[in-house]
């Protein structure tokens, strides 16, 4: 028996900002902060701060939109992140459980499954909201699934691809036959709003994806995956829970401002190198992994990439395929989304399959911190 990607769910909060509004936010927070150290920039003790603006955002990512979980905290200049109200664990599901749950009933009913046909659930995410119990074992409580495993996994933007390698591997190893992968992602809690090079990134979102072993073809039959880590320091989050431990080594109050020291800690990465530096390596990872499963590049009716920049996108598609390639082989969601971290394939694989035909070749591949790159070869099984 052969095993399947069979169906995607996908879970988008209410709340969306457009680059004007996170524009006139970001400008208004430049202003005050100019303003109240105005002699300390005049003295060059400190450095002005620059303004964005949505043309600069567009052209640098290709970004128009992102979907938040809290939208008014955001667009606060004095607050600049999502404000949420404490859950009590155990009382009510945490807020990614909660966008986890909603995914994967759209793909359980996408699949034509219910809940207690699930194995396993694999929570595959790159920002989790606390270290344990799990989000996936509790995503597995809420949505009333009565056995087999639930466990979560960080591989930052390229948990997808990962995550569906393991559910692959323990299908394979004979820990079920129908296994979950959720990626949830409020990547708005994890993002620096003041720092004008990456404030407009990311956007919040949940997908899940269902993995399952058949003996009659259906959704897209897995070929197979390669994955690939290499360390890099140049997109790091290194916010968690020792920095209490290192504030106070440093003799740092720790509430006292909230910008400094956290906003070091919150995501940072080095654009340009890790533009240079990436591009390439996914490109020769995608090219590799095709030639040992005999596949020409020209072969493939479909990539689905991760969405952290259109000018990646664009650059990996061009040296995979051809300078000559049609955009239309790696479909882009970012301008409406941003780059929703892990999720980002499998978001744009569930909204651009229209034009896939049974037999037809498809890679999904996903990259980011790590460095990390997941490489998922799929073929239309009907």
């Amino acid at each position: 028996m052969a095993i399947y990607l069979t169906a995607t769910g996908v879970h988008k909060p209410a709340y969306k900002i457009s680059n004007d509004e996170l524009v006139a936010t970001f400008n208004t927070y430049v202003d005050a902060y100019n303003q109240e150290h105005a002699q300390a920039i005049v003295a060059g003790e400190k450095q002005a701060l620059q303004y964005s603006t949505s043309e600069f955002i567009e052209k640098a990512s290709g970004i128009k939109s992102r979907y938040v979980i809290d939208k008014k905290g955001i667009l606060d200049p004095q607050i600049m992140a999502p404000i949420f109200p404490a859950r009590k664990l155990g009382e009510e599901l945490s807020v990614m459980a909660e966008m986890g749950l909603a995914a994967l009933q759209d793909a359980l009913k996408n699949a034509n499954l219910s809940a207690d046909e699930l194995d396993g659930i694999i929570c595959a995410s790159s920002n989790f909201q606390r270290c344990y119990p799990a989000i996936a074992i509790e995503v597995q409580h809420a949505i009333g699934m009565t056995h087999g495993f639930a466990y979560d996994m960080n591989v930052a933007c390229s948990a997808a691809t990962f995550g569906i390698a393991q559910a692959v591997g323990s299908i394979k190893a004979g820990l079920g036959k129908k296994i979950a992968v959720l990626n949830v992602e409020i990547t708005s809690a994890h993002l620096n709003w003041r720092n004008r090079d990456s404030h407009f990134i990311f956007g919040d979102i949940a997908a899940a994806t269902i993995i399952e072993q058949s003996d009659t073809p259906k959704g897209y039959e897995i070929l197979d995956s390669k994955l690939y880590t290499q360390f890099s320091a140049n997109i790091k989050n290194e916010y968690g829970f020792m920095d209490r431990s290192e504030f106070l080594a440093a003799g740092t109050p720790m509430y006292d401002d909230l910008q400094e020291p956290v906003s070091d800690k919150l995501f940072l990465q080095e654009g340009r190198k890790v533009f240079r530096e990436v591009c390439p390596k996914v490109s020769e990872i995608i090219t590799t992994h095709l030639s040992e499963n005999a596949i020409s590049p020209q072969q493939i009716k479909r990539m689905w990439l991760h969405q952290a920049n259109i000018n990646m996108i664009d650059l990996i598609l061009r040296t995979v395929v051809g300078k000559d390639a049609d955009k239309a082989i790696a479909p882009v969601v970012i301008a409406e989304y941003g780059n929703t971290s892990s999720a980002s394939p499998v978001v744009a694989f569930h909204e651009t399959q229209e034009g896939v035909d049974a037999g037809d070749l498809c890679v999904m591949c996903s990259f980011g911190a790590g460095y990390s790159i997941g490489s998922v070869l799929l073929k239309k099984a009907n």
